[in-house]
């Protein structure tokens, strides 16, 4: 029963902290790493020791897959050049500056110096991601941590397996590597094979889950499916020598990016929520596991011949040589573009600096250093030293990045330009479905007038996201519906319920009933949160979206509105406008499409002019009718 109660205490902890810790702003992984290693010095907390094959083969494959999954391959592709190099380049620059440090303090082999750089020297994926993501970096930096994070993993582990090789030591559960003489043609081949090795079996493993895929029709089986992918590509990959890491990566990669032509509508949104909460139990749990090591390995180097003291020393001198390498590598990787005209100096140092400071290691670099067999010299010592500059980069990173971003002047996507992306993106899809049912002979007039003015409101609800409704701060139309829905939606569920106490319908006629109350409820309740972060935010000048418009390009002087105080047609005509547009042409003043009058789009037939702008408060975007482009 001990296991039983120890994976139930685990869970537990992890809602319970993250509950507390995040509402207050307080990074839910250090809230655990921090709470771990308390509980690991409390008399009767049962002494937990996490074994290789638990992290490689059960921790490792889920968590990276899960972070594939939420990663764009087309992305990836984009950033390629950079990603390779961090995630191959700095790896070795990182393993060879650490192992001449620990050379230097440790009587340890060089190999042996140079097997736990390749440990510390791999980014978490799941601890960059997070802090990431949670402060808001721009979108370039999170793809490059992201991609950088998933790839990394593999070259660290190689290059570990080729040093203890060296030293006459095999790692357990990272493929086999024969002891001799190594020099750096063995090493590119031990690469060159964990590359292309893993690389096919995630190919492989596509293939095969594409393959199922398009023949399940059932969702609970296609989730099924995908909880077992992660462990169908890691575990072949590894049997022949190849990374798993790059096969559960590549194949996470290809069947997100292919989910909608494999997967039906249900399945990609029940795998999308049940990966959610398996990723939240599994990334945070490991935060709390690795704290909770922390007595035990204080214990082992207690016994050792260096000792607590000094190898706390050798761990801070390895810390601060893992900080200092990185920012290091970014800012001559990112001087070189300066040189070559690609980058502005100031956003390069800035890019750099934040780039170099979110490097924090996790489960990897602690897996990674367990694996160590043990007859390996100083394994206590250099396990210690690993959980050290796991903790170390989580504290000090984790919480200064939000910091160093904010002074830099680093910021992530607005809400607002999201939104305005987002309603130009609707609008243009929402076009072509449209232009696809009016062209078409056989469809009933009366259903397609009815599918237009969804289709319209569907798109107003977006731009209504946008603006200020004034001093009186007024619904808009899209929200006011939303507010009466809602309350209908509670009246219903609550009869629903007065069905269900009087007996005499069957459960399953009441459970799809209220099924879909509450995905309308989810639906309108996401809208009503992302209109809140959108008023949140200020709206600033946004690059041109969907291609080249030659009349925003000659826009270029834009003639000054005739009034800023509403709608001159809407006050004569006793409507109410929900948010103002100017033609830059002439200067007229009319009010949006979500307002009854869409006096703007009525200037445009009228006059022709093709170009009009916002002028609400704090927005500067223009619109450009006759090319529906954005700009």
């Amino acid at each position: 029963m001990q296991p039983a109660v120890i994976v139930v205490a685990l869970v537990l902890v992890v809602i319970v902290v993250s509950r507390l810790a995040g509402p207050r702003g307080v990074p839910v992984p250090l809230a655990l790493l921090v709470l771990g290693g308390v509980l690991s010095f409390v008399p009767g907390i049962p002494e937990v020791r996490l074994s290789p094959e638990v992290v490689l083969f059960g921790l490792l494959p889920p968590l990276l897959y899960a972070a594939a999954l939420s990663t764009s391959l087309i992305d990836i592709r984009a950033y390629r050049s950079t990603i390779l190099s961090l995630s191959v380049g700095l790896v070795l620059f990182t393993a060879l500056g650490v192992g001449l440090v620990v050379w230097l303090l440790l009587p340890v082999p060089f190999a042996l110096a140079i097997a736990l750089g390749a440990i510390v020297a791999p980014p978490d994926a799941v601890a960059a991601t997070a802090v990431a993501r949670r402060i808001g970096l721009p979108r370039p930096i999170t793809t490059i941590l992201e991609g950088e994070s998933l790839l990394n993993d593999a070259t660290a582990l190689v290059t570990l397996r080729t040093a203890l090789a060296a030293t006459g030591l095999a790692v357990h559960g990272t493929g086999s590597a024969d002891a001799g003489e190594v020099t750096p043609a063995s090493v590119a081949v031990d690469l060159a094979v964990a590359s292309v090795g893993g690389v096919a079996v995630g190919l492989v493993a596509f293939l095969l889950v594409g393959w199922l895929r398009r023949r399940l029709t059932e969702v609970p089986a296609d989730t099924a499916l995908s909880f077992v992918v992660p462990f169908v590509a890691y575990a072949p990959a590894e049997a022949i020598g190849g990374s798993g890491v790059l096969a559960v990566v590549t194949a996470g990669l290809l069947l997100a990016h292919w989910s909608t032509s494999l997967q039906s509508a249900p399945s990609r949104l029940a795998e999308r929520i049940n990966w959610s909460s398996v990723t939240f139990v599994l990334e945070n749990a490991v935060f709390l596991l690795i704290g909770l090591q922390v007595w035990g390995l204080v214990e082992d180097t207690r016994a050792g011949d260096l000792g607590t003291g000094r190898t706390l020393v050798v761990a801070l001198a390895v810390l601060g040589t893992v900080l200092v390498l990185r920012p290091v590598w970014l800012l001559a990787m990112n001087g070189v573009r300066l040189v070559r005209g690609r980058q502005d100096r100031r956003a390069m140092l800035a890019a750099s600096l934040v780039g170099g400071w979110a490097g924090m290691r996790g489960v990897v670099t602690l897996a990674a250093a367990l694996t160590l067999p043990e007859d390996t010299p100083m394994r206590a010592d250099l396990v210690l030293v690993a959980l050290v500059v796991t903790v170390g980069t989580l504290l000090l990173q984790g919480t200064t990045l939000p910091w160093l971003a904010r002074g830099l002047g680093v910021r992530g996507p607005d809400p607002r330009q999201d939104a305005l992306a987002e309603a130009t993106v609707l609008g243009a899809t929402t076009g072509a479905g449209l232009r696809a049912i009016e062209d078409d002979p056989a469809a009933d007039p009366a259903v397609v007038a009815v599918l237009h003015q969804q289709a319209t409101d569907r798109v107003n609800r977006s731009w209504e996201r946008l603006g200020s409704l004034g001093p009186t701060e007024r619904e808009s139309p899209a929200e006011a519906r939303a507010r009466v829905r809602l309350a209908m939606i509670r009246e219903e569920r609550r009869e629903l319920l007065r069905i269900r106490r009087r007996g005499g319908v069957d459960h399953a006629v009441l459970t799809s009933v209220l099924g879909q109350l509450d995905a309308e409820e989810t639906v309108l309740a996401w809208s009503a949160t992302r209109a809140a972060e959108v008023h949140a935010s200020e709206l600033l000048p946004t690059e041109r979206l969907g291609g080249a418009c030659d009349h925003l390009v000659d826009d270029a002087a834009p003639h000054p509105p005739s009034e800023t105080d509403g709608c001159p047609e809407c006050r004569a005509a006793g409507l109410t406008w929900v948010h103002l547009r100017s033609c830059t042409a002439c200067g007229h003043v009319g009010c949006c499409d979500s307002s009854e009058g869409r006096h703007a789009s009525a200037h445009f037939r009228a006059s022709g002019h093709p170009v009009m702008r916002s002028i609400e408060p704090g927005e500067a975007w223009r619109w450009c009718f006759v090319d529906e482009v954005l700009g």
